[in-house]
């Protein structure tokens, strides 16, 4: 019981670091009214919690062109979250649709989805993503396509294991006998299977996609300069590491407990399954 509740207590924590993002994310330039292409020359570079020339107070500080870094951090965690959560969406879905194929139906269309797998899965992830991003280019459209095009296979091999686990109940074997359609089983008896494993799949995937989404934006293949990112904010950031350290340690601060609290969050939820 003790360890159940810890791992609700570390669940739910999480919960609440993640939700406070999103309404950051979604309230924050209403509490922060700064827009974070404004640059200030006068005021370039200086440190967290500074007056402004306009009298208003720097919390975080601005960078080497005046910008404040909390709209930019703001900013950046909109779009951050947005090409997640769209990314997971769509990546969730083909690799839902394309699972329960493999795994229902299995014999040529099993072996054809596993074996592009198998592929893709032989290339490094965030290589395939620099290349695809690479040959589309910079643009929030394109970074949500490339990794959905990196990350459906994940999906897919989730589903696909736990619809054929699901395919030799006899709940399947007795609908089959009784003459059910292939839709109808796979909507009444897999499809509930296999949300649960989707499910956490996707939540691991949200805090990776964050990762992937900041690391093509600081080698300049994410989003376009003129839209804040974490990952173009540390990357401005990191010429001034020694004598402007905030330009890149709080994009970078924030990215960091975001994904760790994705993590705890999911781990949590595999705890309290395991335990009960």
């Amino acid at each position: 019981m003790r360890r159940i509740r810890l791992s609700w207590n570390v669940r739910s924590g999480a919960q609440a670091v993640i939700a406070l993002y999103v309404l950051v994310a979604i309230f924050g330039p209403m509490l922060f009214p700064y827009d974070a292409n404004v640059t200030s020359t006068i005021d370039r570079l200086q440190p967290p919690g500074s007056v402004l020339d306009d009298g208003s107070t720097s919390w975080l500080g601005t960078d080497q062109v005046g910008r404040s870094i909390i709209a930019q951090v703001i900013s950046g965690s909109r779009i951050s979250m947005m090409i997640a959560a769209a990314t997971v969406g769509i990546a969730g879905v083909l690799g839902l649709v394309l699972g329960l194929v493999s795994g229902y139906f299995g014999r040529w269309g099993d072996s054809l989805i596993m074996r592009l797998g198998d592929i893709q899965l032989a290339f490094p992830s965030i290589l395939l993503a620099i290349l695809i991003a690479g040959v589309l280019g910079p643009s929030v459209t394109n970074v949500i396509i490339t990794l959905a095009i990196t990350r459906w296979v994940i999906f897919a091999r989730v589903v696909r294991a736990s619809a054929l686990v699901a395919t030799k109940s006899e709940a399947v074997e007795g609908a089959k006998t009784l003459g059910v359609t292939s839709f109808w089983i796979i909507v009444r008896y897999i499809l509930p299977r296999v949300l649960g494993p989707l499910a956490v799949a996707a939540t691991v995937q949200v805090g990776l996609m964050v990762i992937a989404e900041a690391s093509l934006s600081f080698l300049g293949l994410g989003v376009p300069l003129d839209q804040a990112s974490w990952g173009s904010i540390i990357a401005n950031g990191r010429d001034y590491l020694s004598s402007a350290w905030w330009i890149a340690a709080f994009p970078g601060l924030a990215l960091v407990i975001l994904v760790v609290a994705t993590g705890m969050a999911t781990d949590g939820k595999r705890a309290a399954n395991q335990t009960m």
